[in-house]
């Protein structure tokens, strides 16, 4: 792997703004109406029990607690980048407010600190920019159905919590008759800019449609490359199939996801991971541990079973286990 310069983290800047979300947290828990939605929609404090809803209340490890860096433990938190919508792993509270978070990835980070007495504080961020940003120690982690693959691992360490892949979508009816990624030669698909399908499409036109290419074209987000599928812009979609299932089921009667026999969890099935600069090691480490506990105790399959995606769990919590 390419070795990194190191960089400073922003602790004193992270100290001071879980400062003000511990108070921020316990005012929306006192004050809010509904303190399940609060739960969700604040970042919660540090060293406290969470209650994450409709999973349950993650209790701090202390000794996991113990095995965090230093500058992490004095800070009580980490700064988690992401890019919504892209559900079912990390979604918008509610539409037009880019600052609350929900989704199977946002409860699991959630839960992940908790259990090592931390909070974590979630910051949107463009999806081609997060591992740059990573790098450039903008931030602590990144999250939100992030592929674990061997060129993302050259300046980064992945946390792998789940595993998928890419799948398709067409508009409803099928017209062009897709059943298989070898239909996709001679046709235009949308897909989200910088992500693994992108490669994906590329590497099987070059290798598959004897020149008769797939046209890929890019989109910077994937909500973006749905609405060209039912402008008529593309014939086809690709991003990881979970987010598809997502879509077809709010688009109801629009969109409908190819089943391939061949591929029932999507081609190329590969780890979803919670990506940590390679110097980080030691974040990275007590973050695959908490993790690992969760996944003992149950909190990891009800948080799964939260978002209806149990299919995509795995049995241990990994690092770096990309296939491709």
């Amino acid at each position: 792997m390419n070795a990194l310069r190191t960089l400073p983290r922003p602790a004193m800047r992270s100290l001071v703004a879980g400062a003000a979300l511990v108070a921020l947290s316990a005012c929306l828990t006192a004050c809010g109406d509904d303190p399940a939605s609060s739960q969700e929609a604040s970042t919660p404090a540090a060293g406290e029990p969470v209650e994450i809803a409709d999973v349950g209340t993650v209790e701090v490890d202390d000794a996991l607690a113990e095995a965090l860096p230093p500058e992490v433990a004095d800070a009580a938190q980490v700064t988690v980048a992401t890019n919504a919508p892209y559900p079912p792993f990390i979604d918008f509270v509610e539409e037009g407010n880019t600052e609350d978070f929900t989704g199977l990835d946002h409860d699991l980070v959630v839960a992940i600190a908790a259990r090592l007495g931390i909070a974590a504080d979630f910051q949107q961020q463009p999806f081609d920019g997060l591992v740059p940003g990573l790098q450039a120690g903008k931030y602590d982690a990144i999250v939100g159905g992030i592929t674990d693959n061997f060129e993302r691992q050259e300046t980064a360490t992945f946390v792998d919590y789940s595993a998928s892949g890419t799948g398709i979508a067409v508009p409803a009816g099928n017209p062009d008759g897709i059943a298989t990624l070898a239909d996709l030669c001679g046709t235009s698909v949308a897909a989200q800019k910088a992500s693994k399908q992108v490669g994906l499409l590329e590497d099987f036109s070059a290798e598959e449609c004897s020149g008769d290419e797939i046209e890929v074209t890019e989109y910077p987000q994937n909500t973006d490359a749905v609405q060209a599928l039912l402008a008529g812009k593309a014939d086809a979609i690709a991003a990881t199939r979970v987010n598809l299932l997502e879509d077809a089921d709010k688009l109801s009667g629009k969109v409908e996801v190819v089943d391939d026999p061949e591929a029932p969890n999507g081609y190329q099935a590969s780890p979803n991971g919670i990506g940590f600069v390679e110097e980080d090691a030691e974040l990275a480490d007590a973050f695959r541990a908490a993790l690992q506990s969760l996944m003992d105790d149950g909190t990891y399959d009800e948080i799964l079973a939260k978002y209806g995606q149990e299919a995509i769990g795995i049995d241990e919590a990994t690092v770096d286990a990309a296939i491709d």
